[in-house]
């Protein structure tokens, strides 16, 4: 039992059409991107595909998962509504991957031991495991991005797509939760469940198919498989 292939993706809500409207042209290269590694990560016969993704607690999801994404501007429903509200990374990997089978959020504040535990236990769930990993990098990129503008933030934003890129889980593993809070990254933890689960992995592919930082929020994409 392991994991045979995970896709790296942020979460905006603007990756939707509908929510972007008018300005939703200026992110066709992300959303090409994160389609691309979608594919990979759906073409790679997985036996249980499981979306994950931060909130403010570690919680397995239980079915029908979905919502809608009024909190964010537009009333659209995404998966199958009746049950909790998935947040806002889960949301966005309903959205992404809608033959998903499996969604677990991780604590924004969870260890990077426990989220490696917690990637080790998601990998032993079945003979071929794939993941749908969301996690914006920092939002401190430009004077317009949500915190401003932080010298560090482009140089961690650099070090974590390095790190996808070449399927580092040990640098993965070493990313500071301290930093990452103070730069508003919302995928720290996520990226760290991945590392735990790809621990000992030989990967045949891995690359990295977008970075970049469209309205100061650095948006990373990476398929392994």
């Amino acid at each position: 039992m392991s994991l045979v292939a995970a896709a790296v993706c942020p979460h905006p809500p603007l990756l939707l059409p509908e929510v972007a409207a008018g300005a939703a042209h200026e992110l066709d290269d992300l959303r090409s991107a994160c389609h691309v590694a979608v594919t990979h990560l759906t073409s790679a016969s997985v036996d249980l595909l499981i979306v994950v993704g931060a909130d403010t607690t570690t919680v397995r999801r239980r079915p029908p998962f979905g919502g809608t994404l009024s909190p964010w501007g537009i009333d659209r429903p995404v998966g199958e509504l009746g049950g909790d509200q998935l947040p806002l990374s889960l949301l966005i990997g309903a959205w992404l991957a809608p033959a998903a089978s499996g969604f677990q959020s991780v604590a924004a504040t969870a260890s990077p031991d426990e989220c490696a535990q917690l990637g080790r236990g998601l990998a032993a769930e079945a003979a071929r495991v794939g993941l749908l990993v969301l996690g914006d990098a920092s939002a401190c990129r430009s004077e317009k991005a949500p915190g401003y503008r932080d010298p560090r933030a482009e140089p961690f934003d650099a070090a974590v797509a390095g790190a996808l890129a070449k399927a580092d889980t040990e640098a993965l593993l070493r990313v500071d939760p301290g930093l990452a809070g103070e730069l508003l990254v919302a995928g720290r933890a996520p990226w760290q469940v991945l590392a735990g689960a790809a621990e000992g992995v030989a990967w045949a592919h891995t690359e990295l198919l977008y970075d970049d930082a469209p309205y100061g929020v650095g948006y990373l994409v990476a398929s392994w498989r």
